[in-house]
């Protein structure tokens, strides 16, 4: 059995002269088998340690007072020494309770309005699910393409849970149908989303009829017109 060990932390910041909060949160996780470590802002991902190129990974842009991250990584490093500790001795004062595992659920949809043949993004969003990690893979028409796809950090919901979202870059073409499967201790088994590319061309069919209508009720009135004006010249 695993157990897993997260630390959050909340931070409020108010602005005085605007009156509007801010919530900072700083998150470190460890498992027997996985870490985590980042930094967000009202919900946007600010930076995350990646702990295989041993480094930071800033997801903010340059602005002209670009946010610094000396020394983030060393305290991430500290931190997760400091979270497998506790792990260890949370495991053994708690004689290894069980733990709480609830399932995820996911859902995929696409970034932009879909257009064949233009670029865009398969978004494959899952949430609702404990202890963290979750496995996503992806197929394009029963061909496996996850090498292609990217996996963002997990974030905390409100309720304790986490989520997490993959994108697939891809261009549409009409037919082609892509799938979205996680696995996750929780789920007896793998959950898969499949996502089809249906673009629907307007049919000409109504606006033709609509046209054709109108215009032969104009031609209708023009004529009924004209011989009411001709009847009224007889009399």
């Amino acid at each position: 059995m695993k157990l897993s060990l997260i630390f959050l932390t909340l931070t409020g910041l108010t602005c005085t002269n605007a009156q509007v909060q801010h919530v900072d949160i700083q998150l470190s996780g460890c498992t027997e088998s996985d870490k985590e470590t980042l930094w967000a802002n009202d919900g946007d991902e600010v930076a995350n340690a990646d702990f295989i190129k041993q480094a930071m990974v800033m997801k903010i842009p340059d602005f002209a007072d670009p946010f610094t991250e000396s020394g983030l990584y060393d305290l991430s490093v500290s931190e997760q020494a400091v979270c497998k500790h506790n792990l260890q001795t949370a495991a053994q004062a708690y004689k290894n309770p069980p733990e709480a595992v609830d399932p995820p659920q996911s859902s995929i949809y696409t970034k932009a309005d879909v257009q064949l043949g233009s670029e865009n993004t398969l978004i494959c969003h899952v949430t609702g699910f404990f202890p963290p990690p979750v496995a996503v893979t992806w197929t394009k028409n029963n061909l496996d393409v996850t090498d292609s796809a990217a996996l963002s950090e997990f974030y905390p919901n409100k309720d304790g849970t986490y989520n997490q979202f993959s994108h697939l870059r891809f261009t549409p073409q009409s037919g082609d149908i892509y799938s979205c499967t996680v696995q996750h201790k929780g789920l007896e088994t793998p959950n898969t989303k499949t996502w089809e590319v249906d673009v629907s061309v307007p049919s000409v069919g109504p606006s033709v009829f609509c046209g054709v209508g109108l215009a032969a009720g104009l031609l209708g009135v023009a004529t009924g017109t004209f011989f009411l004006i001709k009847g009224n010249q007889c009399n």
